[in-house]
């Protein structure tokens, strides 16, 4: 946990009470019907696993996920796996603005009001940030996985942080580019965020390169024989996915995209989740999401058979992803792996080169 201390406690919290369970009264919650299976008077979401179907199971907890977490068993145990967290930005965005659509909405101050304050004092988010960083940090297993997706104006502390305070090894530092930032005139369009990856020292790493394999520049743009014929253990014309990761269906979610989820601020794509589940993470491992949001962890954690546990502060937010993950699941499952993230378009060769390459006209 961080050693400093900033300004009172009360001024590092959301507008309600964050040791609270936030209320299930219905003018809390979500305008959408909630799942059947979800009594209105609980606090936790849970879905068995399907070893029919290799689905794994998950549990969703509402809440401040550093409250959760000091009393979570699997988190006292260090027993977490994989943690991937994609937190509150502190950009002032509206991550509840499903409230404003529904004729009943709650007010800010309220006994009800669970909307995360996205806009607290910069030294408040540092402290907030290496609050939830350090017991993520707790949870994990001796080499399990941290991953962080951030935007520049956090990452070099987040970096530090983790790096000087936790002690852990910094294995990556991906990036995650899409093509449709958001407009501005001041200074160069942002189109990216930092995806960090971090490893607990003091056991074996998961890291598995298989899954994740893609299609080589050389393989499909210069058709280089040499991409063929490889000793380094990769399979001929696949290499390791680079550091920089875009292309189909790593876009922004937003606009007619089938992955959106109605009221969610800020998604991931699946094939981003994909990726960091399959190299970091074996069937049956536990998989942590401190920031559960519109679910896309969860939903790919349990379409590949991983235990997974999620916290989320807002209980209609929660409730939305319980049901994205109980009756949707994956919608681009597999669709992005493998496929090439070559830029140009490729060569001009003959038929007996790309015959060779099985790329023949």
């Amino acid at each position: 946990m961080a050693t400093r201390t900033t300004k009172s406690a009360r001024a590092l919290k959301p507008t309600r009470d964050t040791t609270a369970t936030p209320s299930a009264s219905p003018s809390s919650r979500s305008s959408r019907s909630s799942p059947s299976t979800l009594p209105s008077s609980t606090t936790n979401l849970t879905l068995p696993a399907d070893p029919k179907k290799k689905l794994g199971s998950f549990a969703g907890h509402i809440g401040d996920c550093r409250t959760i977490l000091a009393s979570l068993p699997e988190a006292k145990g260090h027993e977490f796996d994989l943690v991937f967290a994609d937190p509150p930005f502190n950009w002032n965005r509206d991550y509840d603005r499903w409230k404003r659509e529904q004729a009943g909405a709650v007010k800010p101050g309220s006994a009800n009001y669970d909307t995360w304050h996205d806009g607290i004092p910069r030294e408040d988010y540092i402290q907030f940030t290496e609050e939830w960083i350090a017991a993520c940090g707790h949870a994990l297993r001796p080499g399990g996985a941290l991953w962080i997706n951030i935007p520049d104006d956090t990452a070099a502390e987040i970096v530090c942080y983790v790096k000087s305070e936790l002690k852990f090894d910094m294995a990556a530092w991906c990036i995650w580019h899409y093509r449709f930032g958001q407009n501005r005139q001041n200074s160069f369009i942002n189109s990216k965020v930092h995806a960090l990856y971090f490893v607990k020292p003091g056991g074996p790493r998961t890291w598995n390169s298989g899954p994740i394999l893609e299609l080589s520049d050389r393989a499909t743009t210069y058709f280089d024989p040499r991409t063929l014929s490889k000793k380094d253990g990769m399979p001929a014309g696949k290499r390791v996915p680079m550091d920089v990761w875009y292309g189909p269906y790593w876009g922004r979610v937003q606009g007619n995209n089938k992955e959106r989820r109605h009221g969610h601020d800020n998604q991931l794509p699946e094939a981003y989740l994909e990726r960091v589940i399959l190299a970091c993470s074996h069937e049956g491992d536990l998989v942590l999401d401190p920031f559960l949001g519109s679910g896309t962890t969860a939903v790919v954690a349990r379409e590949y058979n991983r235990r997974f546990i999620g916290c989320e502060f807002s209980r209609a937010n929660a409730e939305s992803a319980f049901e994205r993950i109980a009756k949707i699941g994956m919608i681009a499952k597999g669709r992005a792996v493998g496929a090439s993230s070559a830029i140009f378009k490729p060569r001009a060769t003959g038929q007996k080169t790309k015959a060779l390459f099985n790329q023949a006209d």
